[in-house]
């Protein structure tokens, strides 16, 4: 019952050589072991013994599908929750969350908080935290190009995410660390680096007397 990056996840925390076909070819007795050692044949043996009931239908196509989304729309609103309550720890009430800020030029784009609000903020962070897929990978690279293009030159950006789907998706990683290195994107943050953020909010409030 493991998403495809959930199970590549657990396989390569097994396997740190290799977890695909060839990784199976080249080390058979040692691949099996691992699927072993995730439970793979209590797994086979529950289901084989299984006697199934009707409503295992519906259950299977909630979970193959609503339930597979709302799975990652939990992570994800897991990690804009941590975020605001460090916000909300340093500024109070002088933020906005989920909202569309104004940016240079009248242009517009979505964020996840802007501070002090979406009128004209000084600091917008984007959150994504979810086990994604590849398409949705290349979402997120979207819409933090969206908010490049539409923040004024003098607006703070933090970006903070996590997740499995980064260790399947290095390429992707490197372009977003990339743009921080460009100054598109002041920092990026995981939710190991808790203090750091707090730090950073408080520091620019002095900074900015916001």
């Amino acid at each position: 019952m493991l998403s495809k990056d959930a199970m590549d996840a657990a396989l390569r925390s097994e396997l740190p050589k290799g977890s695909g076909v060839k990784a199976y070819r080249a080390n058979r007795d040692d691949y099996l072991d691992a699927l072993e050692r995730l439970g793979l044949l209590a797994k086979m043996e529950t289901t084989i013994n299984y006697e199934p009931v009707w409503s295992d239908i519906l259950v299977e196509r909630l979970r193959s599908g609503r339930g597979s989304a709302i799975t990652g729309q939990k992570r994800g609103r897991g990690l804009e929750d941590f975020v605001e309550a460090l916000v909300k720890e340093v500024f109070g009430t002088n933020y906005e969350t989920r909202c569309t800020f104004a940016g240079s030029g009248g242009k517009m784009a979505k964020c996840d908080v802007a501070i002090p609000d979406r009128s004209r903020p000084s600091i917008v962070i984007e959150v994504k935290g979810y086990g994604a897929t590849g398409s949705k990978m290349t979402d997120i690279i979207g819409d933090l190009d969206a908010i490049i293009d539409a923040k004024r030159h003098n607006t703070r950006l933090f970006f903070v995410t996590d997740g499995i789907s980064w260790k399947q998706r290095i390429s992707d990683l490197k372009k977003i660390v990339e743009r921080q290195n460009q100054g598109k994107i002041d920092r990026i943050y995981t939710t190991q680096m808790r203090e750091e953020l707090l730090a950073d909010l408080r520091s620019l409030k002095s900074n900015l007397g916001l």
